[in-house]
């Protein structure tokens, strides 16, 4: 219908029909605008597959990547799968196990256990799979139980609420420990244990029970109450005596002793759902002193006796030691020293100062403690300040002062010197007198030796025995006599040139031996022979030297074969020395066989006051005129 311009018509309401037309349109366009997204990450995840596990729905996988974000976020995930991750949980394989909820008993996380819901994350993975409970995996109450563990079972478990929520997610990492593998024939008894043994402290001289680990959480899961079986070392409880026995479920110690130290494991043997199971726990059990002894600390060292050697410029070192006897968690246990009432600790005033603390020794709990004081480039000034040592716990207190000394100074270098020259000097010495013996002996002698002529009644100083028309003979009467008696001034005897004749050879040479002061007997291969004169002079010279008043003096002026030796010479010849002629070397005057000689005969004195000159007494060579050697053929 047409209507004239400017002619005003009133609208007529709208069909009903067209209305219900119009809502389709829109609700077909609604619909078309909430599919095409969906279409679109359909055809997106087709082309890149690599975005979440294929066949899942994209929008769970947007959930699933919003799940991952969150627990990103979230302090405690299982994602770092070394040894060293807080949340573990460690299971020995073939032995039952449960890990608690972490939320629960949380007040800010707190949930029914009816709204928890286990998830599993293995290695190399990133989405956790709701966990299939079944008769090895159960769920109790909030407890995630095994049934027994496997080796597979090894990965993360979280317990998720129904309505989850950002920071709601916490991990607990799962390890399944192989058991060790026993060769045939192995001898040990350790059972393997997969937690960590507990620490109990027992008191020498006390009892005290022990029990399981675990034992009440097994007995809340199981049938019936569980068996415990408890072994030590390699022996069972129902080997032991009296004093440490088995009560129920539990360990009775009647009376702790040194050798009930060690390792105790358990085992708890129980039922749940008609399975059979077992796990392994264990408790270290370690002896400390009885609470009736005294336990106040005390200072070992210094003792009150004790002083510390000190050094000027050098490093000092003041050791302190202390005893802690047990206390229970005795965490005010200190050791400590002070100088001049400040304790020396971290960065003291005195950077020469320093302290450094360790434990010496440790038995039934009582420790022995060790502070040491570091003291460099000590000085004067540090003498004249106090050093104490200090212990210190919730019993008691002690201090002792170290006593200082300072070290007298020893000029070492000239010591050595000294003791160097010294040494040097008396080996000098040493070898001068081996080298001058013969001659300071003379010297000696001739200063301070006694002329015999003044003490005793004797006409003759020697009185010389020798073999007949023998070689001997020319040698005592050209050269002995010449020497002795005109050079060194001594009274000879010589009986064929002094005896009177007509009388008895036998009286007159006893009578001359016994007024000599000296037998020197001239030893060659004719002397002493059976009836000879000579042999009866040594046997006279033998009863004088057993007498006391007579000296005897064996010259070899030849070499004499043992066999050609008399009984009484053997004898002289093992009781006295035997100076021996060398031929030219003897000649001279100065040789060692004149001084050797002159050491066995009577001191001389020349002239009043004075001993023997220094040409006689050997230290001088005669004059040139007299080196010559002796040849007296025409004395």
């Amino acid at each position: 219908m047409r209507f004239p311009l400017g002619t005003p018509k009133s609208r007529s309401p709208p069909d009903r029909d067209a209305l219900e037309d119009a809502c389709h349109q829109l609700a077909l366009m609604t619909f078309v605008i909430l599919l095409v997204p969906l279409l679109v990450a359909t055809v997106t995840a087709e082309l890149h597959p690599d975005t979440g596990p294929p066949g899942r729905h994209p929008a769970l996988r947007r959930l699933e990547t919003n799940t991952e974000a969150s627990h990103r976020s979230s302090g405690t995930r299982c994602q770092d799968w070394d040894e060293s991750w807080s949340e573990v949980v460690r299971v020995l394989e073939g032995e039952a196990a449960w890990v608690r909820c972490p939320l629960s008993g949380h007040p800010a996380r707190d949930n029914s256990s009816r709204d928890l819901t286990w998830y599993r994350r293995l290695r190399g993975q990133h989405l956790e799979r709701p966990i299939t409970h079944n008769g090895r995996l159960s769920k109790e109450r909030d407890r995630l139980c095994f049934q027994p563990a496997a080796a597979d079972d090894s990965g993360c478990y979280a317990c998720l609420p129904r309505e989850r929520s950002a920071g709601t997610e916490t991990w607990v990492r799962v390890t399944v420990v192989r058991r060790p593998q026993v060769a045939p024939g192995d001898s040990k008894c350790e059972r393997p244990l997969a937690v960590a043994p507990d620490q109990v402290v027992v008191a020498l001289q006390s009892d005290q029970m022990l029990e399981c680990p675990d034992r009440r959480e097994a007995a809340d899961m199981a049938d019936a109450p569980p068996a415990v079986t408890w072994y030590h070392a390699c022996s069972r409880s129902d080997h032991w005596t009296s004093e440490r026995e088995q009560v129920g479920a539990h360990l009775q110690i009647h009376n702790m002793v040194d050798h009930y130290q060690g390792l105790y494991t358990c085992q708890v043997h129980y039922r749940r759902g008609g399975r059979a199971l077992h796990f392994t726990r264990g408790l270290n059990v370690t002896a400390v002193s009885p609470p009736f002894l005294p336990k106040e600390p005390s200072v070992l060292q210094p003792t009150s006796e004790h002083v510390f050697r000190v050094k000027r410029g050098s490093s000092v070192r003041l050791v302190c030691r202390g005893r802690f006897p047990y206390l229970d968690r005795d965490s005010d246990r200190a050791i400590w020293w002070s100088v001049d009432g400040n304790a020396v600790h971290g960065q003291p005033a005195d950077p020469r100062f320093s302290a450094s603390n360790k434990l010496v020794s440790s038995k039934y709990g009582d420790r022995v403690e060790e502070s040491v004081l570091l003291i460099r480039d000590f000085g004067s000034e540090d003498l004249g300040k106090t050093y104490n040592c200090s212990v210190r716990n919730r019993r008691g207190f002690q201090t002792r002062r170290a006593q200082l000394r300072e070290e007298a100074w020893v000029p070492w270098l000239q010591v050595g010197c000294g003791l160097a020259l010294i040494l040097a000097l008396s080996l000098a010495v040493s070898a001068l007198c081996g080298v001058f013996r013969l001659e300071l002996l003379l010297l000696y002698r001739s200063r301070f030796g006694a002329d015999e002529r003044h003490t005793d009644d004797k006409e003759f100083d020697v009185y010389i025995s020798y073999a007949r028309n023998s070689d001997e003979e020319k040698f005592v009467l050209r050269t002995l006599r010449t020497v002795l008696e005109n050079h060194l001034g001594y009274t000879l005897c010589i009986f064929d040139r002094d005896s009177l004749p007509g009388g008895t050879i036998t009286d007159e040479t006893l009578r001359f031996v016994a007024r000599s002061r000296r037998l020197l007997v001239v030893l060659g291969p004719g002397y002493a022979r059976q009836g000879s004169q000579a042999l009866l002079e040594l046997k006279a010279g033998m009863d004088g030297l057993a007498g006391g008043h007579l000296r005897l003096i064996l010259l070899q002026y030849k070499r004499v074969r043992r066999r050609e030796w008399v009984r009484e010479l053997r004898r002289a010849r093992v009781a006295l020395a035997v100076v021996r002629w060398q031929g030219e070397r003897s000649r001279e005057m100065t040789s060692r066989f004149w001084k050797k000689l002159r050491l066995e005969l009577p001191v001389r004195r020349t002239h009043a006051g004075h001993g023997e000159s220094g040409a006689e007494a050997g230290l001088v060579s005669p004059p040139a005129g007299r080196r010559a050697p002796l040849d007296l053929e025409g004395s």
